[in-house]
């Protein structure tokens, strides 16, 4: 840990525990030169006052996971951990396997639950019905749903990749309820064991050491386990007596504690992943436990897969055993924008920047609008200081600093909390909320990743300008709360949950708080998560806060190979061969579908999955072959290349492949363009025609510095540097080259074994 994250972890501390000492009034926390509300702004909403959770749980409640249902209603939405979907209700938990039943259309992949109770309930043998489920506890990927009435009690624990469900039980024991008549084809009513078929799907029973059952030839079948509080079920791959002795030996040992830990390695480019199994034998001696991974984890995984597995709406999942595996990811860089390469016409280029200075600047709106305004204005500084345009430099620098002040800033004159253009602390929650607030960002804590990413991302861009402005004592603190606030790297955090944007095990973040859906979670715009985690690794490095900037590289690497397998499925793998269309435009739970929350229209459903586009986007073009792909599916499904609107975004993303075609079309219509909201004629134009100039993304070729890329045209290969310190800095990238930076900004070497140049 460096010593700026120590420094800042104890104002933490200091905040949480004598918040008083810190206060500009009555109602707000100062945090170096900022300050936050600690009381609600007069009129604005709040998330419920309500969190059902046991009596004992202790630190901030998890929102916007796949499981968050659970804390938000009386028992729960349906639930997707996968390869099971689960449902709490007052019967008890409901257990699915979605997997034969998932079909598609060519614009929906459909993998739900059904609302009926399929394929069984596990219940509880002395109460028909409970008042209602709470989190009990929960841990990195797994969650345990707490059903109590009285002296009979049901606390269920189960998680993402997981075969087993696990149920400790008091005044009573294990019933399990099918939906249909089930096939017994393993034990009898005197066995502790059964294996059970029921609509196609296979399960077993596990009652504990000499349980016997009651009802067998029924729907309802009853473990009598003689005190003995503790049973578990298991999804089986197949209905085999092997299968049955693969599952038989961890049964009883529970899963009580899973954690994720990451480690960048700046020599290899490498994000290495470990997730981990914590177990408690209830009997037996076995060692770990069963998983499935999903395909972003088996393709760069070292667990030994075992046979069978699972199918899933994120396609097949793989069977392995253990208590720990690891991956090992390659970081593929980033930078603050691209560099001046030489493919734009200078005084054009000037005349756009000009333009965007001298435009009349729109008034504060919400914290989404807002922060789209911040991501153009941090787009437009770096292209500036490029071409030498001091004082357009200057006019998009003094704005974006101008109004993250503002909003870093909840005193007015007085020292009173102001109403509006602030941040509050929600205590309950755990939660920094923004007002104005938009999209349920208030009332359902949605969206914080999208919102705050754009802040963050300009902070970036502020303190790359001006590092000092990153002090703790100025600005700096304001920033790392809101990137607490989606992605707080610590469990031990007194303000804010652990990473409550990201699935450490799904792989990706989620956008919905509370998921009260019956599809589950969701998240429609995995580009604006990108952004967001750009922001931290950007932030970090131009702060000198090495563990935000490692935070930001686990984030964005394991997410953007998620985007690859799950939202464009590049290699054509994870998806039933009905569906049709070239992207997954919204991920849910238990659904993949060709839609926005807001429009159908083909530039909007796939752009949303694009934007913002800045130097943080070339991940984008890492497989040219699958962005040509995307591209002519949309001007097929929008019937040509005349587009009506985010025109800007989709010529920057055929740039990733066909610069000359997106330049062409830049100039035949940009007198008239009217750029998406977050994005500006003078970076699409910068975009394209530097992109024309260096050529496609090179992912094959990594850096040993995180702010670097590599493009190839022809044999030609270009390596980018950007020097976020003022010292000289030596990167050597992996095909041997090396790029000597003698000072902040960019170097770089237009070929292989051609010395770098400053630019």
């Amino acid at each position: 840990m460096s010593t700026r994250s120590v420094i800042r972890l104890a104002g933490w501390l200091l905040v949480a525990a004598i918040p008083v000492s810190g206060r500009a009034g009555q109602d707000v926390v100062r945090i170096g030169a900022g300050s936050y509300a600690v009381a609600l702004p007069p009129k604005a909403k709040e998330p419920p006052r309500t969190i059902y959770k046991t009596a004992d749980l202790a630190g901030k409640m998890p929102t916007t996971d796949w499981w968050s249902s659970l804390a938000w209603m009386p028992f729960s939405e349906r639930q997707y951990p996968h390869p099971l979907a689960v449902r709490a209700t007052p019967k008890g938990l409901q257990v699915y396997y979605p997997g034969p039943s998932i079909k598609a259309t060519p614009s929906v992949i459909f993998g739900s639950m059904p609302g009926g109770g399929e394929d069984l309930v596990l219940g509880h043998s002395g109460q028909e019905e409970f008042p209602d489920a709470r989190v009990g506890g929960f841990s990195d990927w797994f969650v345990r749903a707490a059903f109590d009435a009285g002296p009979n009690r049901m606390h269920v624990s189960y998680g993402h990749g997981s075969p087993f469900v696990y149920a400790l039980y008091e005044g009573g024991g294990a019933r399990v309820t099918f939906a249909r008549d089930p096939a017994v084809w393993s034990g009898t009513d005197r066995n502790s064991t059964l294996g059970v078929t029921v609509a196609g799907r296979h399960y077993a029973l596990f009652g504990p050491t000499g349980s016997t059952w009651t009802g067998l030839g029924s729907r309802t079948l009853t473990n009598r386990a003689e005190g003995k509080g503790y049973f578990s079920l298991a999804l089986l791959p197949e209905a085999t007596p092997k299968a049955l002795a693969l599952f038989q030996p961890y049964a009883h040992s529970h899963v009580t504690d899973t954690r994720v830990a990451w480690q960048y390695e700046p020599r290899s480019s490498a994000v290495v992943t470990t997730f981990t199994f914590t177990m408690k034998a209830y009997e037996g001696g076995a060692e770990g436990t069963l998983f499935a991974l999903y395909p972003h984890q088996w393709r760069h995984a070292t667990a030994t897969f075992l046979e069978g597995g699972y199918d899933s709406i994120r396609g097949r999942m793989k069977l392995a055993r253990g208590s720990s595996f690891t991956t090992r990811m390659t970081f593929p860089g980033v930078l603050p924008a691209l560099p001046d390469a030489g493919g734009c016409d200078k005084a054009r280029l000037e005349g756009y920047l000009e333009e965007e200075a001298a435009a009349r600047a729109p008034g504060a709106k919400d914290t989404y609008w807002e922060g789209k305004r911040l991501g153009r204005l941090a787009s437009l500084v770096p292209i500036a200081e490029e071409m030498g345009n001091a004082a357009a430099r200057k006019a998009f620098l003094d704005e974006l600093t101008g109004r993250l002040e503002n909003w870093f800033t909840a005193a007015d004159a007085h020292g009173g909390a102001k109403s509006a253009g602030l941040f509050y602390y929600d205590g309950l929650w755990g939660a920094l909320i923004g007002y104005p607030a938009s999209y349920g960002s208030d009332t359902d804590l949605t969206d914080h990743h999208f919102h705050y990413g754009y802040f963050i991302r300009a902070a970036a861009e502020a303190a790359r300008s001006a590092p000092a402005w990153a002090r703790a004592d100025r600005w700096g603190g304001m920033a790392d709360l809101l990137i607490r606030d989606i992605a707080a790297g610590r469990r031990d955090d007194p303000q804010f949950p652990f990473l409550r944007c990201f699935d450490p095990y799904a792989g990706h973040s989620w956008a919905s708080g509370p998921a009260k859906f019956a599809d589950g979670n969701n998240q429609e715009s995995s580009s604006e998560a990108m952004n967001a985690w750009c922001g931290l690794i950007l932030w970090g490095e131009a702060a000198g806060d090495r563990s935000v900037r490692d935070l930001g590289i686990y984030l964005y690497t394991t997410e953007m190979e998620a985007i690859d397998e799950y939202w464009f499925d590049v290699r054509g793998e994870n998806r039933p061969a009905g569906y049709t269309a070239a992207a997954v435009t919204m991920v849910w739970g238990g659904k993949g579908a060709n839609e926005t929350w807001f429009s159908n229209r083909p530039a909007i459903v796939h752009g949303i999955n694009w934007l913002p586009i800045h130097g943080g986007s070339l991940y984008l073009g890492r497989y040219p072959d699958y962005v040509r792909r995307n591209y002519e599916t949309l001007v097929r499904e929008n019937g040509g290349t005349r587009w009506n609107e985010w025109a800007d975004i989709v010529w920057m993303y055929q740039a990733l492949v066909d610069p000359p075609g997106a330049m062409k079309a830049f100039d035949a219509a940009a007198a008239t363009l009217a750029p998406e909201a977050g994005n500006s004629r003078a970076n699409a134009y910068h975009w394209i025609g530097n992109l024309a100039a260096l050529g496609q993304v090179d992912r094959t070729v990594t850096a040993d510095y995180p702010l670097y890329a590599v493009f190839r045209e022809g044999e030609r290969r270009t390596h980018v540097v950007y020097n976020m310190g003022g010292r000289p800095r030596t990167v050597i990238f992996s095909d041997g080259t090396k790029v000597v930076a003698e000072r902040a900004g960019f170097a770089v070497a237009p070929a292989l074994g051609v010395p770098a140049r400053e630019r």
